[in-house]
């Protein structure tokens, strides 16, 4: 007799757990082991890896510039930790804080010229560090299937319910 009270968005069985699990850690280590090679090559200009993204992310704004809520919401940095590091970028003359035009308690953070500059050379070497590690390790089909199942990942985020109370019953047996 079927278990009526099973919750749709769990898993259908133990089997669905290992193979989201064992996704989630293929996708993980890949990643770890990509950005530790990508921190020792030597493209960053003397900015870190997380103040390249931060002038990465704003380079993909409009000129009206990105709120710090919203470089936060492309960042694993709090919006503290963030503060601080666009304090550094504005001191080092890369970005620059302006009022946001019809809110006079919003703030916007944007490049300067210079900043602009170096998101373009820093970005232009990455890119070459991408390709070699990236595109060095799989084919253009494997490349876009890649791509299109990282966004459809990342797409897919707004739409499921937070795992609230699935610890209830212990960890699974994976």
């Amino acid at each position: 007799m079927p278990d009526h009270d099973v919750d749709a968005s769990r898993p259908s069985s133990p089997t669905d757990v290992r193979a989201s699990v064992a996704a989630w850690e293929a996708l993980f280590r890949a990643q770890v082991t990509l950005v530790r090679r990508f921190a020792r090559h030597d493209v960053w200009g003397g900015l870190s890896m997380r103040e390249y993204d931060v002038l990465y992310a704003l380079s993909g704004g409009d000129e009206q510039g990105l709120r710090l809520r919203e470089l936060a919401q492309s960042s694993l940095l709090t919006q503290p930790s963030l503060s601080r590091l666009v304090d550094r970028l504005e001191h080092e003359g890369l970005v620059h804080r302006a009022p946001v035009e019809g809110d006079r308690r919003g703030t916007a953070v944007r490049l300067t010229a210079e900043g602009r500059r170096r998101q373009r050379e820093i970005g232009r070497r990455h890119a070459r560090s991408i390709d070699a590690l990236v595109g060095g390790a799989l084919d253009a089909d494997e490349l876009a299937t890649l791509e299109r199942l990282c966004t459809r990942l990342r797409l897919a985020q707004a739409d499921l319910p937070d795992p609230v109370g699935l610890t209830d019953d212990g960890p699974p047996d994976v």
